[in-house]
């Protein structure tokens, strides 16, 4: 097994080859590991602080390393935010519901698109946090909000869909729209004769 300080300096060379194998490599150091993967967080390189991420996200367990996702969530640079929504798409805990339901917002499409998937993954938990995004949300928020809803079909969210064909926004009636019709809102029945 190589050594952590030489997976440290496969992580961070700059190769997006040796990179990728390195972060892989992490879990096997358990807590060594994520202290050093921590560290990393903390540096000014962006992306350095994306491959942390990204090696963050190998390892199994997201209770260990939650704290770290969330605080990336929140990193300057939009590249780590989206590493970080995507860490949390493939490790969905309810303990991220208020940072992802704030990344709805997001200055970057990218980001705010990988947290209304993150926050689908949490499923009907994630609804009424949602609902109220999809009320008062800013657009772009509300936009991704509805698209969460769609994919969790949670019955609760009809009435908010309901409202939300009523907008002004082809894109949210098209979102609210669909997310109706998966739930059959809308849909006639005949009885046969």
């Amino acid at each position: 097994m190589i050594a952590l300080e030489a997976l440290c300096v496969e992580l961070t060379s700059g190769d997006d080859l040796r990179a990728e194998v390195a972060a892989v490599g992490f879990p096997a150091y358990g807590q060594e590991g994520l202290l050093c993967l921590q560290s990393l967080l903390k540096d000014k390189s962006a992306d350095v602080r994306w491959w942390a991420v990204r090696a963050l996200a190998s390892f199994e367990q997201v209770e260990q390393f939650l704290p770290d996702l969330l605080t990336a969530l929140a990193d300057p640079d939009a590249d780590v935010r989206q590493a970080a929504a995507m860490a949390l798409c493939h490790h969905p805990s309810p303990k991220a519901l208020d940072v992802l339901i704030k990344a709805l917002a997001d200055g970057d499409t990218m980001t705010s698109r990988l947290a209304s998937n993150a926050l689908a993954q949490l499923g009907s938990q994630a609804t009424l946090p949602l609902l109220d995004v999809l009320s008062n949300g800013a657009a772009s928020a509300r936009l991704e909000a509805a698209r969460a809803l769609v994919e969790i079909k949670d019955p609760r969210s009809i009435p908010g869909l309901m409202i939300a064909q009523d907008t002004d926004s082809a894109l949210l009636q098209y979102w609210a729209g669909l997310g109706l019709e998966q739930m059959g809102v809308g849909m006639l029945y005949l009885k046969p004769e």
